[in-house]
């Protein structure tokens, strides 16, 4: 989602001073992108730098979106190498009966929002693919399937950011403010937040077993936009649609492996985890980057009124399961 990328900086070019070859806007940028892979910088204030960033005037650093998506998937890779596979099968079974039954859930109740406040029918049901799975990399590998134009997109896009910048923000504090164990929180957090990026910044503010059981825990759930986006070309009579396939989980489960079997990697361990949760801190600096007053505007009411409702049932659902 590059969003405010394009023409606004092609009509900003020449109207702001420059230094060597960069706008203000993108020095700032890029300074706040280096202290955010430092520990000053937590998850959720390196989300809030970037929306900050987004409102400067100026030229923008190009390919924000998909410099954050590979950030994100590489990342999560890393995080990998510190999560023992026993552990995290034990903590992926736990959730897959949370998971089969919160995805159903959440898009009848999404197809039924969308029905009652008479939001247009694919931007409807991407706002509920992305609430039930993945966020915004279920609506990415769902748009194709079901032919959403570019606006469908960068609508249900926008309304899954805004909530998961809230999450991050609050998800935390109510987790603490309930006492939740870290178990608790982190399949919580796995269920009822829309991002993994926003997932596993959340989860790594509330402890390191919140962390690996949330990150686990949502990763097994992102494999099901498979079987969503074959049920979404079905319901769309869009048949022989391409389908995205989400790779970079079998090499978040090839570094487990390693780390659980191979020696030297698991001393390395410690230092790639490290570096991939720094890597996931810079991601939602990224993510923030691109969310400039503009698309915040052009949301409208109705989706952010089934983006929020849908929300609000499967956290307060999910939070009195595993409670």
């Amino acid at each position: 989602m590059d969003t405010g990328q394009a023409s606004d900086d092609d009509k900003d070019t020449g109207l702001y001073p420059t230094f060597f070859g960069l706008s203000i806007r993108q020095l700032i940028m890029l300074l706040i992108a280096i202290l955010c892979l430092t520990p000053l910088v937590s998850p959720p204030l390196a989300l809030l730098m970037g929306i900050g960033a987004a409102q400067i005037p100026g030229r923008s650093i190009p390919h924000l979106h998909k410099v954050s998506q590979i950030l994100l998937k590489v990342s999560v890779v890393g995080l990998g190498f510190g999560i023992n596979i026993y552990t995290a099968l034990e903590a992926g079974m736990k959730g897959v009966g949370y998971t089969v039954l919160s995805i159903c859930a959440t898009l009848v109740l999404g197809y039924l929002l969308g029905r009652v406040l008479h939001i247009e029918r694919r931007a409807a049901w991407l706002i509920s693919v992305g609430t039930a799975i993945c966020g915004g990399s279920a609506i990415a590998a769902v748009s194709p399937v079901i032919g959403a134009d570019e606006d469908e997109t960068a609508l249900s896009l926008g309304v899954i950011f805004i909530l998961n910048s809230l999450a991050l923000l609050l998800f935390p504090a109510i987790g603490h403010y309930l006492g939740m164990t870290q178990e608790q929180f982190g399949l919580w957090a796995a269920i009822a937040i829309h991002d993994t990026s926003s997932v596993v910044g959340a989860a790594a503010k509330y402890g390191d077993t919140a962390l690996r059981i949330a990150t686990t825990v949502k990763l097994a759930r992102a494999l099901w936009i498979i079987p969503v986006a074959f049920l979404s070309s079905y319901l769309f009579r869009r048949p022989g649609a391409k389908i995205a396939v989400p790779w970079f989980i079998l090499f978040f489960c090839i570094a487990m492996l390693l780390n659980t079997f191979v020696p030297v990697v698991r001393i390395a361990g410690p230092v790639l985890t490290l570096a991939a949760r720094a890597g996931l801190t810079l991601t939602l600096y990224l993510i923030g980057c691109g969310l400039p007053l503009q698309v915040l505007r052009g949301i409208g009411v109705r989706p952010l009124l089934q983006g929020v409702a849908l929300w609000i049932v499967i956290s307060v659902a999910t939070l009195m399961m595993v409670r």
